[in-house]
Formats: structure tokens, sequence, C-alpha cells
């Protein structure tokens, strides 16, 4: 089996071994050198490694190559063309040049763009990304690509993506530099996104036109049982559930993606597969391909995943966990501690560069995260709340505090856990505690950004988090250069103590579900953006456009343009939300309750012609009951009937989307109250859709 895992990893990737097995010496060193370096990429390289990627994909299945791209919709897109050519004679050749493989034209105004091109305006360029490695998946060569307009400005995340890790790069090397480490010529940041989803079964799916359309329940009474036994969590797992895993995990690893770790999560049906940490562009693409593979599969089990943020309400919903970390091309992670981090200046540079990014920007970190399907968990008790702070734990804090105070940092000894029982090994126990209510938390040598949604692209959080890192780089950099010996040594002091200083306001190790610390982060002067209607004008804020601006991120057409889409994205997402739930309320579930309130009024009509001495008390009293709700409900389905007919005549993209948060969503939240409690009453048997008891327990 081991012999079988390492011939079949990586087999359908055009990596670095099958380039040197396939391109002469020359040409392997170019394109390396542009790979590292991100050197110019001349057209005689590029028309070789053409020859050689074709060739390979051919010898592999291949019969079409994609440029492989992610546009503004949050997903990616492709266009698949053969590499036939015909000859003069009626035959075909199989070709591919260096000029397909570096450039494609796509249809620029098919695709979301905020304004920067009008519908006419067709003409877009996709540009091979020679650092995310190309691979095969259903016969086609999927050659990652960057998307642009005609005029040059970017129409994909993975773009500004590039941009963000080589400003960081840049001030990251300048900072290290300046304390003598002359060796690193680039620092790369590294990302690990942990995925959860859930597993339904595809002919449930098929009978709820919520799930169909929205990627989430908008209605359902609880079932008898939920999440509250704990007993799900990390549970032996079902055997088609297995063998899903099974093959998904054979399919990443064909393409390249080191599926390392999965497990049932705390909800029922939910679980959640982690990769091992990759260069930050690569583990974007990677994860992007892992969503794309996870649906795939799950057909062929007879399933449906779904990557919605809070597919059943009532239980926890599904999140991925961003673990972000800086690495020297020497090998060096500039987060690792070490074991005297109060003496590792170095360490301590990047630590304190990280607080103050988060500090300052943390309304765009909350941006980063925002969407109508992440609304609904930020703030529950299953992810982090909205409010961005940092968890360091007890060691890192009292270090920052010591410098802060100029005390002496004492290390406390490695203490040797036991549990009592003379055959479990002793263990190391680890200096700090977990906090899982954290929205950005250290742990070990890594960042872990937890707020981030099950569905969404993992680039735009990166991108912030880059940007903002180098920004503060950039400030340090301009307080120690031209300094040396002492001089440099007491300013790199004094700069790590005053950091700490005016930043650690974001520093929170408690309990980030409470209501008191939502008081306590207004005192400390914290935002607290709750919506994404909340969150989004914060983007043109003046020095947050500055910020992107100033590194070469995004231009401000390009800053504006993602404004206007995140809007339109809300408001058409609560749209066709809120018009689905009307839609089922009048066409399904409303229906459903008359018929089965007629059939009872009948039986108990029946029983008192029988004889009227058969109580039908209990009967009448449901009746009642239900017949109560049913106004209620009626009521509460008109009101949001005319709301979404008045949020569609909002013109301000801004209102409309406020709009919609409210009323359009209490509207919603109000037919769910009646319509869940009703549910209640109604055997399955009258209902067109299965319950959550059936989906959620019969898989």
């Amino acid at each position: 089996m081991e012999q079988k895992i390492t011939e079949m990893y990586g087999s359908l990737v055009f990596g670095d071994k099958v380039m040197r097995d396939k391109l002469p010496k020359d040409i392997y060193k170019a394109l390396r050198k542009t790979i590292d370096k991100g050197t110019h990429l001349e057209l005689d390289v590029a028309n070789a490694v053409a020859i050689a990627m074709k060739e390979w994909a051919v010898d592999n299945g291949a019969t079409h190559y994609t440029h492989w791209f992610q546009p503004l919709t949050g997903f990616t897109a492709e266009k698949h063309d053969s590499f036939i050519s015909p000859t003069s004679d009626g035959e075909i050749i199989m070709e591919f040049s260096g000029k397909a493989l570096v450039k494609g034209e796509p249809d620029a105004s098919s695709f979301p763009s905020g304004g920067i091109r009008a519908t006419f305006e067709a003409r877009g360029y996709t540009a091979w990304d020679p650092s995310s490695p190309a691979f095969i998946k259903d016969k086609t060569l999927y050659i990652p690509t960057a998307f642009c307009s005609y005029t040059g400005e970017a129409l994909d995340k993975k773009t500004p993506l590039l941009r963000s890790m080589d400003a960081l790069s840049r001030e990251a090397v300048k900072l290290l530099k300046i304390i003598g480490n002359d060796e690193v010529e680039s620092v790369i940041t590294t990302v690990g996104p942990e995925q959860e989803y859930f597993l339904v079964d595809k002919d449930d799916y098929k009978k709820r036109r919520d799930l169909i359309f929205t990627g989430r329940t908008l209605f359902g009474a609880p079932a008898p049982k939920g999440q509250e036994m704990e007993d799900h969590y990390f549970g032996s797992l079902r055997p088609r559930v297995s063998a899903f895993m099974h093959e998904l995990d054979e399919e990443l690893w064909k393409v390249g993606i080191p599926a390392k770790t999965k497990h049932n999560e705390v909800a029922p049906c939910q679980h959640e597969l982690a990769p091992v940490f990759d260069t930050t562009n690569v583990a974007v693409d990677h994860n992007q391909l892992t969503m794309e593979l996870m649906k795939k599969i799950a057909e062929k089990h007879n399933f449906v995943c779904l990557l919605h943020e809070k597919p059943f309400a009532g239980i926890n919903g599904s999140g991925k966990h961003n673990n972000w970390s800086l690495s020297t091309n020497t090998g060096v992670n500039l987060l690792d501690p070490g074991k005297t981090p109060a003496e590792n200046i170095q360490f301590l540079l990047f630590l304190v560069a990280v607080i103050k990014a988060v500090d300052e920007h943390a309304d765009m970190l909350r941006l980063s995260v925002a969407s109508a399907g992440n609304d609904h968990r930020l703030g529950a008790n299953e992810a982090p709340p909205a409010i961005i702070s940092i968890f360091l734990g007890e060691e890192l804090t009292a270090v920052l505090d010591s410098i802060e105070n100029e005390k002496f940092f004492k290390k406390g000894e490695n203490v040797q856990m036991g549990v009592g029982a003379q055959v479990i090994p002793h263990f190391t126990k680890d200096n700090t505690d977990r906090n899982r209510t954290s929205p950005f938390a250290f742990t070990g040598n890594k960042f872990e950004f937890r707020s981030l949604g099950s569905s969404a692209s993992v680039a735009t959080p990166n991108i912030v988090l880059n940007t903002a890192v180098a920004d503060a780089l950039s400030q340090f950099n301009k307080k120690l250069e031209g300094l040396s010996g002492k001089k440099l040594e007491s300013a790199i002091h004094e700069l790590i103590k005053s950091t700490i200083t005016k930043h650690k306001r974001v520093l929170f190790d408690g309990n980030g579900y409470t209501d008191e610390w939502v008081k306590e982060a207004k005192k400390r002067g914290l935002y607290n953006l709750k919506s994404t209607p909340d969150v989004l004008p914060r983007l043109l804020d003046k020095s947050n456009k500055e910020l992107f601006i100033k590194h070469g991120i995004y231009s401000e057409t390009e800053i504006e343009s993602r404004y206007e889409i995140l809007l339109e994205n809300y408001t058409k997402t609560i749209h066709i939300e809120a018009c689905t739930l009307k839609d089922m309320m009048y066409h399904d579930f409303m229906s459903a309750v008359t018929k089965y309130m007629d059939d009872t009024a009948e039986h108990i009509v029946r029983k008192k012609t029988v004889s009227k001495e058969i109580p039908v008390t209990a009967e009448e009293n449901m009746l009642k009951t239900i017949a109560s709700k049913y106004e209620s409900l009626a009521a509460a389905v008109l009101k949001l009937e005319e709301d979404i007919a008045k949020a569609e005549k909002i013109s301000d993209e801004l209102k409309k989307a406020k709009f919609y948060h409210d009323p359009v969503l209490s509207d919603m939240e109000e037919v769910r109250k009646y319509a869940d409690y009703i549910e209640q009453y109604i055997p399955d048997s009258y209902l067109p859709y299965p319950t959550y008891s059936k989906i959620l327990f019969y898989v």
C-alpha cells in the first residue's frame, strides 16, 4: 500500500520531478528561476515547456487543455480546447504552443467585473501562473492562470494574491537584512486550510428546493436529537462515508494535494478534511480543487456535499481554518518562537508585526470573511465572534508583558503529563492551551485565522493578511533603516516594546462567546461589525484604499469593483433565499398543512357521526393550534412577499443590502418560526420534503 500511495501521489501533476525528466536542462533551469524568483519567462522557454507538457498530458490520457482561473464569482472557471490540429491531408496532429500555454482569451464581460467591463466589452485574458503546477483532471490538462481585463485590471483572486505575496516577501527580506540576516532572498507565506463540509443523501437533497437553490435549509423543525450528546465528533466513520473519504483522498493525492487528516465533525453528517501546508498561492488553488472534487466524488456515492456555512439550523455550521505562517527560502519559519522566545529577536519582530497588522486592519480581516452565509455563523457558539482579536497563550503573553514592563522573563519548566495509568507513557505538556473562540489564534509556530466560511475562497483573507503584515513590516523598516550596532539594538527593543503597548488591546485569551467580551471589546475600541452590510463600506475607507494601493495590491478601480460585486452578491443571495422560501411556503408547505387540517377535520366529523360520546377534544385542540399558527404563517409569508418587492425597487446597492438584511431576513425568520412550529404536528407522510430527522440521521 505504501508503494501504491507514493506512486499515486502527484501522478497527474506536471511537477518538479516531471519537469526535470521532460525538459532540457537549460529550459528547466530557466523555468525554475521564474518559479522561484519571479523572473520573466521568455517565449522560447514557454514553447519548450508547452511541448513537454502536452506530450506528458497526452501520455496520461489528456485530450484537451484549459486555462483554469478564479473569477470574482468565488468559484473557478474553465474553457476546454482540444490538442488536435487538422492537417492538409485530412489527418490531425496533437499540437500545443507556448503562446497557447501562456495566454488565453475568455469572455471577460460574462464574469463579475463591478463595472470595469461593460456588457459589450468582451475581451479578457488569462495568463499562466508557473508557480502553481498544471495537473490532469477528467482527461484535460488544467493550467492555473490569472485573469485580467483588456485594460489590465485584475478580474480574479489569484492576481492580487500573488501581488500580496510579493509585497510581503519584499518587506520581510528588507527587515531580515536590516537585522543581519543576509542569506534570505525571499519569504513565502504558507497556508493549510482545514475544510468542513456536510454529506447528505442525494435523494433527500433532490426533494428540498431550498438546498438545491440556496445550499441551506430555509425552514425545518429540529430533530429530537441534534449534537447535544457529542457522539458524532471524532466518531467512527460510517462505511459509506468512509468509502467516500477514501476515494477523495486518492483523487486529491493524484493531483498533488497533500490531504492529511479526515474525521467526523461536531454536527451530525458533518466532516472535516485538513491538508499539509503549502505555499499560499498553491494552497488556494488546491482548496478550490478540493471543494470541486468533494462535490464530484460525493455524487458517485449518492451523496451531495454541502459547503454552505449554515445548512441546518440548531446545529453547528461549517467553516475553514486558515493556518498561516511565514518561511524563508532557507527553510526558517519566522513564526517559530524556538526554545527561548524572549531572546529570539527575529521571532519577536515578526510576531509584533502580525499583532500590529491585525489590530490596525481588523476591519479588513472581518470584511475578508464576510458573506451572507458566514453571517449566520460568526458570533454564534460554534464560530469565532465578529470581533477580531488575537489569542497568544500564556507563555507568549508573559513574554510580551515582560518586554513591555522591562521585567525579567522566566521560562516555565516543561511539565511531564501522566494520566495515572502505568501503561500510558508520559508526554510533555504544551506551554499553552488552545482557544476555540478566538478568531486569530497563535498555535505554536503559525496563526490560525478561524473566521473563514466553508464555501469561500481562501484567497481574499490571505490577500488582506499578507498586505496588512507587509504594511507593518514596511513601517518597521523605515524606523530601523540606516541604524547599526548598539543604536540598532536599542531601536529594535524600543520598537518591539512600543508596538506591544500600542496594540495590546487586540490581545484576548478569554471566552470570545460571552457578552462581557463584547462590552470589553467596545471599551478597547475594537470593531464589532456583525453583518456583511455593516462591514462592506469599510473597503472604501480612505485609509484602507491607501493600504492596498500603496503596496500595489489593488488599484482604486479594482477596489471599487470588488465593493460593488460583494454588495451585489449579498443582495442576490438573500433575494434568492427569500424567493425560494416564499415559493416553498405557497407551493409545498402551506398546501400540505391545509391537506392535513382538512383530513383532521374530516376525522373529527366522522368520529362525531359514529358516536357523540367518543371524545374529540384532543384533535380539536390540536387543529385549533395549527389553524392559529397557520394564519400567523400566512401573514408572515405575505409580509415577506411585500418586502421582497420593496427591496427590488431600491436602486442604491448599499441601501438595498441593508434592507435585505433587515427587514427581509427578519421576515424570513418569522416565516420559519411558524413553519417550524407547525411542522412538529404534521406527519411525515403529508410533507413533500424530508425533515431534519430524515436528512441528518438516515445516511
